[in-house]
């Protein structure tokens, strides 16, 4: 039981030594992982699509 607490009190003093994010910072690092997401989330849709119609081409045929 002692090995438990000692792990929890350790890991307890690591956290408090961890540079948090200030709410802004949290909020603006959030959009911007939303945007970088939907950017590449486009491009894959965008050449999915465009293969997607390629390879139709030439089964059809």
């Amino acid at each position: 039981m002692s090995r438990i607490r000692r792990f929890f009190y350790e890991a307890w003093q690591e956290l408090k030594k961890v540079n948090w994010p200030t709410p802004e910072q949290a909020r603006n690092l959030t959009i911007l992982v939303l945007a970088i997401s939907f950017i590449v989330g486009s491009y894959i849709t965008f050449f999915d699509v465009i293969f997607g119609a390629i390879a139709k081409h030439f089964n059809a045929g």
